[in-house]
């Protein structure tokens, strides 16, 4: 079935179809839509919605649901997902399993509501505080706002773990078709939860451990964890990047207007390419190394001041200069403009 939708729309519906019965949030835009939606359809299916008080309390609320055992979901951009800092700490250090969609805008602070990437650290690197991870998942297109929801519920569940969606304010609210395929939802046992029920008295969920050495087993389970995501979990793709001299790198908006510049390049006899990650956490980095191994320089286009080029560096270990190219405030490049600075800056064209 295929229909005009929204990006952020398409999250609530694909959020349905994966069995989530849970949604606490608090609306902020770009992200609005995303709480209206589940307001609107999930109480339709028998879930709960809640619009909390504050995102301190959404993410809480989050914590309480994952923990009984619900799939369950928030969502919110850059100033409420830094309220929800602390909670998506405590919920990676109980090994909950729950996804959060962060729809970015400008920053920092209030900043605007028009779109940027300058979340990325936050949620890539923690944002919290512990030695913890995100699953991170790039959706570039309403489509894909739908499917990469799906698949972080997948992962979230198998790996115990949050799981986030992380797309700029452009691609949040755009409308494309969208094709649904209704599936029956998936939804794993889970002996672990706390349910309030006889069976379950015996579980216990928390993520406090009061003496250095338990805390530290506990840190490396953690940590063991997360290496086997980083071997079994990274996504990319790439465009006409197996001939390229010049590899772009770009993800969610930038990635659609970065094709445009391949095709450009190409229309012009530079050899162009792209590599879009689509996992930001765990990173691509062995794939991007081995694409980016003809090549003669990278150029990293980001809606920031520059913080997916930190794993791009770490990915290519200084084989490969690295350009980097950057808007933000929301403005969004042509792809003309980036064409104009591959001109001006591409080593290989020299």
């Amino acid at each position: 079935m295929r229909q005009l939708c929204k990006g952020n729309v398409a999250i609530v519906k694909a959020a349905i179809m994966a069995g989530c019965r849970s949604f606490y949030g608090y609306p902020i835009t770009p992200a609005s839509e995303i709480a209206e939606y589940a307001a609107l359809l999930i109480p339709q299916v028998g879930g709960t919605f809640v619009q909390a008080e504050s995102e301190v309390s959404a993410i809480n609320m989050v914590y309480g649901a994952a923990g009984a055992g619900q799939r369950v979901m928030t969502a919110s951009s850059g100033p409420g997902i830094s309220l929800m800092q602390e909670g998506i700490s405590y919920i990676a250090g109980a090994e909950l399993p729950c996804v959060l969609v962060d729809v970015m805008r400008g920053g920092p602070g209030l900043g605007n509501i028009a779109p940027e990437q300058s979340d990325y650290f936050a949620m890539t690197k923690g944002g919290g505080h512990g030695c913890y991870r995100n699953i991170v998942l790039a959706p570039a297109s309403v489509q894909e706002m739908a499917s990469l929801t799906m698949l972080a519920f997948e992962l979230s569940d198998k790996y115990r773990n949050p799981a986030v969606i992380l797309a700029d304010g452009y691609v949040g609210q755009m409308m494309e078709p969208l094709d649904v395929d209704l599936v029956e939802a998936n939804v794993p046992e889970k002996p672990w939860a706390v349910r309030g029920t006889a069976e379950t008295r015996k579980n216990l969920v928390t993520s406090i451990q009061l003496t250095p050495d338990l805390l530290e087993k506990h840190v490396r389970q953690l940590e063991a964890k997360y290496r086997e995501i980083e071997l079994a979990e990274p996504r990319w793709e790439t465009y006409k990047a197996d001939d390229a001299d010049v590899l772009f790198v770009g993800y969610g908006i930038i990635s659609r207007i970065l094709r445009s510049v391949v095709d450009m390049a190409r229309a012009e006899g530079i050899k162009a390419g792209l590599f879009r990650p689509i996992t930001l956490w765990p990173y691509p980095s062995l794939a991007l190394a081995e694409t980016a191994n003809k090549c003669a320089q990278v150029t990293v286009v980001e809606l920031s001041t520059g913080q997916m080029v930190e794993d791009v560096k770490l990915a290519l270990a200084g084989a490969k200069p690295v350009d980097l190219y950057t808007r933000v405030g929301g403005n969004v490049p042509s792809a003309e403009e980036i064409l104009a600075h591959l001109h001006q800056h591409a080593t290989a064209l020299a």
